[in-house]
């Protein structure tokens, strides 16, 4: 049990690093060369506000192109994990089931094979 929970503990800390990685990799290479082959676009700029801000009161707006980057991130982290468990189950060697014993014949069958004794030697 302790094993299992020092796994899982290992594999949070790795998740949590990679997770950083990839959304620094979306954020710094990926996005801004989709923004210039779209035409330009930075998409951390991209908003729909609702209410400008004025005095204290900060601006209201829907924040499209922060979530197009959290949807490229998460397509990023889970086909590298897909190919991650993929991998893994490849490199596993996978257990060959001993045959079977044939089941124990019935008692029928063993009468049966008595009695045939029997005749063979009459």
């Amino acid at each position: 049990m302790r094993g299992n929970v020092i796994d899982l503990a290992v594999g949070v800390v790795i998740g949590g690093a990679f997770g950083k990685i990839v959304t620094s990799l979306v954020n710094d290479l990926l996005m801004p060369i989709l923004g210039v082959l779209i035409g330009g676009i930075n998409f951390s700029d991209l908003k729909y506000v609702i209410t400008p801000a004025s005095g204290d009161v900060a601006e209201v707006a829907f924040r499209y192109g922060a979530f197009i980057q959290s949807v490229v991130d998460f397509l990023i982290i889970s086909f590298s994990i897909f190919m991650l468990v993929k991998l893994i189950s490849s490199l596993k060697k996978k257990e060959v089931d001993p045959e079977a014993a044939p089941p124990a014949p019935r008692k029928e069958e063993l009468l049966l094979t008595e009695i045939r004794d029997l005749l063979k030697e009459k």
